[in-house]
């Protein structure tokens, strides 16, 4: 029987093939499968979003973003959630936004939360709340580790991208690529240092939000380390990346804080391209050391890594995306997972520990 899922996306940022955040891009994925399956899919989604499925959209804010837009923008999302439970019948609702408790619907429909998010940046309660059907999904194991709750069952869904749509005949260059959001906690700033240790040319991509800490973080460390051998690009869509990525000697992730996943990782290891990246969260489960790439500390083994990764081979860059990070393999286990969640099972399990492979799918 065809499912009806509402499908609800972070406000502040539309969702598309060309979406810069990954919550976004998970959304995208997922609500084309959905369609692709012959369910229905409710996407809430800021105004100029592209979806696959109905869009019911929020107002859209293009100004500069603080913690009263922050709020206006939840409220437009409670409003268009209760509007949307009240003209159709859904069968799950699913949050993809990082604020999805702010915005919380009267319980009744079942609820799957996404957390896209390292555990300890959710306020205490989010995780030890008692809601019933409710249920919460980690992005990988190392962030499963963290997430302690006595009362809502918890699966674990890996991160998937289109494989099959990274594919490209683009050459290798001499450059080295770092594609994230422009902001403090990427360590942007010491992927350029590494690339200047290297010697080597480097082109940063991403977008820098109107937020003031993202806005200074870039005016003070960022623009400062450019000049003619290392570039700052700017946002890119779906095509650019693929042919940034698929070009770059490596990919440099310095993330300063533990990521619960990694799309661009996943992304240039389906483009052939090797990541070089710091031990943080989950990047050292995507990142197969000595072999899909290398895994540092600093800046300085960041550096050194960028000539050993000549030495790697693409095929098997590739070889390990198609068998690991499909789209398509979590798009399935998203499926399956909603059917379970309404079969009514996971009641039984509120109470089970981190391993319990009842989780897992």
């Amino acid at each position: 029987m065809p499912l009806t899922i509402l499908s609800v996306a972070f406000p502040l940022t539309p969702v598309g093939p060309d979406a810069v955040g990954g919550s976004e891009q998970i959304l995208t994925r997922l609500d084309e499968a959905i369609v692709r399956a012959g369910h229905r899919s409710l996407v809430i989604a800021a105004a100029g979003s592209t979806t696959a499925g109905e869009l019911i959209k929020t107002p859209r804010w293009d100004g500069e973003l603080n913690d009263d837009v922050r709020r206006w923008a939840q409220r437009q999302h409670r409003i268009a959630i209760d509007e949307v439970l009240s003209r159709f019948h859904v069968d799950v609702i699913h949050m993809h936004g990082l604020d999805w408790h702010a915005y919380l619907p009267t319980p009744g429909v079942p609820l799957l939360a996404t957390l896209h998010l390292p555990p300890q940046w959710y306020p205490e309660h989010v995780l030890g709340m008692q809601r019933r059907w409710t249920y919460l999904n980690c992005v990988s194991r190392s962030q499963r580790a963290g997430v302690r709750t006595a009362h809502l069952p918890v699966f674990l869904v890996e991160n998937g991208v289109p494989v099959k749509e990274l594919i490209s005949n683009v050459r290798k260059r001499d450059y080295v690529l770092a594609l994230a959001r422009v902001c403090p906690e990427k360590g942007l700033h010491l992927a350029l240092e590494a690339a200047r240790l290297a010697a080597t040319s480097m082109i940063l991509a991403g977008e820098v939000f109107k937020y003031d800490t993202h806005v200074n973080y870039y005016e003070k460390e960022i623009a400062p380390r450019l000049d003619a051998w290392r570039r700052f690009v700017g946002p890119v869509g779906l095509r650019r990346k693929r042919r940034l990525l698929t070009g770059a000697r490596c990919l440099l992730v310095p993330s300063l804080v533990p990521e619960t996943s990694s799309l661009v990782a996943m992304e240039a290891l389906a483009c052939g391209t090797p990541v070089i990246a710091f031990r943080a969260g989950a990047l050292p489960e995507v990142v197969e050391h000595g072999r899909t790439g290398f895994v540092v500390d600093n800046e300085a083994q960041m550096a050194d890594a960028i000539h050993a990764a000549a030495e790697l081979d693409p095929e098997v860059c590739r070889a390990a995306a198609r068998e690991r990070f499909s789209s398509q393999r979590m798009s399935r286990a998203y499926l399956a997972l909603y059917h379970r969640i309404l079969s009514g099972e996971e009641q039984l399990y509120c109470g089970a520990t981190a391993n319990d492979e009842i989780y897992r799918l």
